[in-house]
């Protein structure tokens, strides 16, 4: 894995963090719940694995969530500013870090690699032509890129050797 790393946090500056190496994976989240939860049309999440996210500064409070699997979401905000700065789903635990690419300091780095849930995406969002889509969520062996499976492959067994 490539060493670059990236800075980010929120507003107020009380929680920062940096990530390393590449992401599993960009989504593009249209979903409801994420437009809900960001007042925006959707969500930009860049997918790290547990290691390659460390908080430098601060503590945030992480939040139980509702989310439409009905398994939730927690949602790690800064206690000051309320920031949303990642998330971590039922499905992934805290192996998977859902990294909030607006909260970086770079932001224009981590462009979409799929667009999710654009069956719910709002009308005048129109992605750009050979965007790769799915109306819902899709099959991770058949979407991630074989780098990033073995990735987390490695990852998921050194977390259960533990």
């Amino acid at each position: 894995m490539d060493e670059l790393i990236r800075e980010g946090g929120c507003d107020c500056r009380a929680v920062r963090y940096q990530v390393r190496g590449r992401p599993i994976i960009v989504h593009c989240c249209h979903c409801r719940w994420c437009q809900r939860e960001t007042g925006s049309a959707f969500v930009l999440n860049a997918v790290y694995l547990a290691g390659q996210v460390a908080v430098t500064s601060g503590a945030p409070d992480v939040v139980d969530t509702p989310s439409a699997s009905g398994r939730g979401q927690r949602i790690a905000r800064c206690p000051t500013c309320r920031i949303a700065l990642w998330s971590h789903y039922a499905r992934g635990g805290e192996l998977l870090w859902f990294v909030r690419v607006g909260t970086l300091d770079d932001p224009d780095a981590l462009p979409p690699d799929v667009h999710i849930y654009t069956a719910s995406k709002q009308p005048w969002v129109a992605l750009p032509p050979g965007a790769r889509s799915f109306e819902q969520f899709y099959e991770v062996a058949e979407v991630w890129p074989a780098e990033s499976l073995e990735r987390f492959r490695q990852a998921r067994a050194r977390a259960t050797a533990e």
